[in-house]
């Protein structure tokens, strides 16, 4: 279980940020000088350089938003002219990609940072780039939002596995769909029949917390409250539930830590933006109490299971249900040791995991929630405390990464091991250190009283 610091204030974490600001430059102009783009989008290193792989294109965008994000942070005009131009270039593509689920991970983290810098006044004011960013976004969302299943009671945004196959990790992309019905944009079907964006966003929001989260309230023999399933499968001739299932996970019936993570971001993140929905948009979809109620059980009970079955240190290991953990003995109350011989851990899902327990703390606060509250953002202090350091944080010049031991696909054998010997560790993804970059963003406005970081600007 997280060893929850309640004294630590973000302050504290101000000389740990800077650090990781001036490494991440270094980084960036690696990549940029090392990587060859004719291989594809960089996903996750071996030997600590970049390298792709070819099953989905879902990493391209993050690589850019770090450069975007480290302008944010420190102003540095290189990384802003890194990032921008290549989303110009690069990113087209994604938007209008219609073989993928991770809109908003791709164009949100390159489109969508760049126009909120712009109406920060980050970057010069530019009315038809402004457009340009905005038909970006309003693009993406309408092509994720035709990725669609009708299931029995509602619909979901399905994987590229297929229509059958909702994934947990879309909850953190479904914000384009949000993004996009903020700019008042639909999706047009056939007969020029306009479909809400935010009707379908919130369709799937209800779907994953349904049935890609369990409560303990006896679905199956497995359900522990707060735990997560990678897939859930459905089919698709009368739109009726099967049964969970797992692509990066051990099995449907434990917790892929990096998919439990995409929850509790993605539900904390919907929570911000719902205080942003007028009671008349959300009257024909439930009204607000129900949909918050939603989505609060759902993020609620998914940080605590993070909580509580996370090494002291606040790094969980790839999936709970792992079959070596047992042989790590009393794992769960010790830090988490990256380099060991049985199960890696996954420094990637504790830096999307971090944020979401930052922003679900604010949230908890402000709606007066306060004892609640602080211990989720203390918790996410104390993760992000970790995550900054080392051995997480890269600090040899030469590697490309900047958070290290993160974990792509441990079923498929996927991950880099220098040791042979050891479960892969050493290695950096894209996402994870797009998401500790987008963390220490947000820890570094709270510190220093800038406007609170959101994907809805």
């Amino acid at each position: 279980m997280i060893h929850i610091d309640p004294a630590l204030a973000p302050a504290d974490l101000t000389s740990s940020l800077d650090r990781f600001f001036s490494l991440a430059k270094t980084k960036i102009t690696a990549i940029d000088r090392e990587y060859d783009e004719r291989k594809g989008s960089p996903v996750f290193t071996v030997g600590g350089k970049y390298t792709t792989r070819g099953w989905t294109e879902w990493t391209e965008g993050f690589r850019y938003g770090i450069a975007i994000l480290h302008f944010d942070a420190t102003g540095d005009q290189e990384s802003l002219a890194s990032g921008r131009e290549r989303t110009v270039r690069r990113m087209a593509t994604h938007v209008s990609h219609i073989g993928v689920h991770d809109h908003g991970f791709n164009n949100l983290s390159t489109y969508g940072n760049l126009r909120r810098l712009m109406l920060e006044g980050r970057i010069p004011q530019n009315e038809w780039e402004n457009h340009f960013y905005e038909l970006a976004i309003k693009t993406s969302g309408a092509v994720q939002a035709a990725r669609w299943t009708v299931r029995q009671g509602g619909g979901f945004i399905h994987s590229f596995n297929g229509p059958h196959s909702l994934f947990v990790d879309t909850i953190r992309s479904c914000r384009i769909l949000m993004k996009a019905h903020q700019l008042g944009h639909v999706l047009m079907a056939e007969g020029d029949k306009p479909i809400s964006l935010l009707d379908r966003a919130l369709q799937h929001i209800e779907s994953t917390a349904k049935f890609s989260v369990f409560y303990g309230e006896g679905r199956d023999s497995y359900d522990e409250r707060g735990r997560t399933t990678h897939e859930a499968i459905f089919n698709t001739t009368d739109g009726a539930y099967r049964c969970p299932n797992s692509q990066q996970g051990y099995t449907g019936f434990s917790t892929w830590t990096r998919g439990q993570a995409w929850a509790v971001l993605g539900f904390a993140e919907e929570l911000e933006l719902l205080d942003q929905l007028s009671d008349d948009e959300l009257a024909p979809f439930g009204g607000r109490g129900a949909i918050e109620a939603m989505m609060l059980k759902a993020a609620t009970a998914t940080a605590d299971h993070f909580i509580e079955n996370t090494p002291t240190c606040g790094i969980p290991y790839w999936d709970t249900g792992a079959p070596k953990l047992h042989l790590l003995g009393d794992y769960r109350n010790r830090p988490a040791e990256p380099i060991n011989p049985h199960e890696p851990v996954d420094s990637s899902a504790a830096a999307i995991d971090a944020q979401g327990l930052l922003r679900l703390g604010s949230w908890l606060q402000k709606h007066g929630r306060a004892e609640d509250g602080a211990r989720y953002f203390q918790a996410g202090l104390t993760v992000a405390r970790t995550l900054f350091a080392e051995p997480y944080l890269s600090t040899d010049e030469s590697h490309h990464g900047l958070i290290l031991h993160s974990i792509y696909h441990q079923p498929n054998g996927w991950d880099h091991q220098p040791d042979p010997t050891k479960a892969a560790y050493g290695e950096s993804s894209m996402w994870g250190d797009y998401h500790a970059m987008e963390l220490a963003v947000y820890l570094q406005r709270l510190i220093n009283n800038h406007p609170y970081l959101t994907f809805f600007a």
